[in-house]
């Protein structure tokens, strides 16, 4: 359900909303001249440590609000504070990977061969080499496999080699989360589905019937590289263990009911890709080896072909819709490698952004450990973020890339045609939450702003497995929200009207 609201509806409701504060015990005569219309509500709207007691989140809250084009600060709260920023910081990693790489710069795939091909028949090696595209897909690994046929392969004498090392290697993101959470999946430069790994059950008759694949819209590849058990057990939901080369889950029977699907992180993203072009290399008569990594690519390695993401512009603008975090963690360290060469490890690469953004923008209490804003180790301020915003907004193009995000009434319902417009990226960890972006005026004010909300003793005092669904942790999410809005429509009457 939608309402809808004009430029004289706003002032009318925020009028009408703060009107029995106004007039309550009002003096007998006026201490100051009679205010009018827009100056009378800016004069009514309720503090803010009226909007903070009200959202009742604990911890800490921290923003900051100021002009686009000059980058003069209008109104904050503990603007340096260091709080996690959580998703938010995919902002900044769009503006570190904007600056350096371009709105066009591409990743790309590729099929390479060590030696000759004589009647149909590779005389050497076939690679499948990653060079750090997040947005690989099963459709993808298929058009390859059918493009070597058409490029007249048909047999590989040689080994079937796969190469991830483009990037440093992670067996996950953030080491805090619960093993089962599609997105806190492996890191490797040859991605596959987001490094997830499709987990469907069916009850039939008394047992269960799973399936592990690396499904698409149109092919459903069966995987060996992740296997799942089902046990007789209550709790834990999920345990997982690396045996011999393969994601071996466990989940508990109690847990299942009569049937349902999950995507799983995969810890062995360039086997998990090698294993399905094999499946799609088949179907088109070409046998191959089972694969095996290599830590660098022969210099001897001649290109069959590639195929290549969409701009980067594109990669970025579903980054920021969709908050995925292998893309944030791809892009952060391609960014770094044309910086200055192969990082060696997710950690290092987010430490140098970090020093970028110190020594380019100005930033002063930035310290992140990964590019998605997933571990809660990161901080950064609210006034560091206005910064990142006013920079990016100057020449990088970041505002068309985030997506516009609804203004909304007290009941957390989208208002149609409201006056005010926002474009921002929101960040959500357990009992922590964080919106920053744009917001356009009625008239015609930018604003760049940012928030963040932490309760970390409320976080830090979480199991491992509550993490996943915390006691509390949408309750506290709404009012973490509310608090936004509240500020939002305030910075719209204030600075906008």
């Amino acid at each position: 359900m939608t309402n809808q609201i004009s430029r004289r509806g706003f002032l009318a409701a925020a009028l009408a909303s703060c009107a029995t504060p106004v007039w309550a015990n009002a003096p007998e005569r006026s201490l100051r001249p009679v205010a009018r219309g827009a100056d009378l509500i800016k004069q009514s709207l309720r503090p803010i440590d009226a909007l903070i007691q009200k959202a009742n989140l604990g911890g800490d809250v921290a923003f900051s609000v100021a002009h686009v084009d000059t980058g003069l600060v209008l109104e904050e709260h503990n603007p340096g504070l260091g709080l996690p920023p959580a998703s938010v910081a995919k902002a900044l990693t769009a503006t570190y990977a904007l600056a350096h790489l371009g709105p066009d710069f591409r990743f790309a795939t590729k099929l390479l061969r060590t030696g000759p091909v004589e009647n149909g028949t590779l005389r050497g090696d076939l690679i499948l080499a990653g060079g750090g595209d997040p947005t690989l897909d099963t459709n993808g690994l298929a058009t390859m496999a059918a493009d070597l046929k058409a490029a007249g392969i048909h047999a590989v004498s040689g080994k079937f080699l796969v190469y991830g090392n483009a990037f440093p290697q992670e067996r996950l993101i953030d080491t805090d989360q619960p093993d089962q959470v599609g997105y806190n999946p492996a890191i490797s430069s040859l991605n596959l589905n987001y490094n997830r790994v499709h987990f469907e059950w069916k009850r039939q008759a008394k047992d269960y019937v799973v399936t592990m694949d690396a499904r698409s819209d149109k092919y459903r590849p069966e995987v060996h590289v992740a296997s799942m058990k089902v046990i007789d057990r209550a709790i834990p939901v999920y345990t997982y263990d690396d045996k011999g080369g393969v994601d071996e889950w466990t989940v508990a029977r109690d847990a299942l009911g009569n049937g349902g699907a999950r995507w799983l992180p995969v810890r062995r993203p360039a086997l998990y890709a090698a294993e399905v072009f094999q499946t799609f290399a088949r179907a088109h008569g070409i046998e191959l080896r089972n694969p095996a990594e290599v830590e660098a690519l022969p210099d001897t390695a001649d290109d069959i072909l590639w195929m290549e993401s969409a701009p980067l512009s594109d990669v970025l603008t579903d980054m920021l819709k969709y908050s995925t975090n292998l893309t944030a963690e791809a892009v952060g360290l391609a960014t770094t490698k044309a910086m200055q060469g192969r990082p060696e490890s997710l950690v290092a690469s987010a430490r140098a952004m970090s020093d970028w953004a110190r020594r380019d923008l100005g930033l002063t209490a930035v310290a992140m450990v990964d590019h998605s804003g997933l571990g809660a180790a990161s901080r950064m301020s609210s006034a560091d973020m206005i910064a990142v915003l006013v920079a990016a907004r100057a020449g990088l193009g970041l505002k068309p890339l985030l997506k516009e995000t609804p203004m909304r009434d007290e009941q957390r319902r989208a208002i149609e045609d409201h006056p005010v417009t926002v474009r921002a990226k929101t960040g959500t960890l357990n009992f922590v939450s964080g919106l920053a972006g744009y917001l356009d005026a009625p008239d015609g004010t930018e604003l760049a702003f940012a928030i963040f909300s932490a309760n970390l003793d409320l976080r830090n005092a979480l199991t491992k497995e509550e993490r996943e669904r915390p006691p509390g942790g949408r309750e506290w999410n709404r009012r973490a929200r509310i608090l936004q809005q509240d500020l939002l429509d305030r910075w719209g009457v204030l600075y906008g009207t």
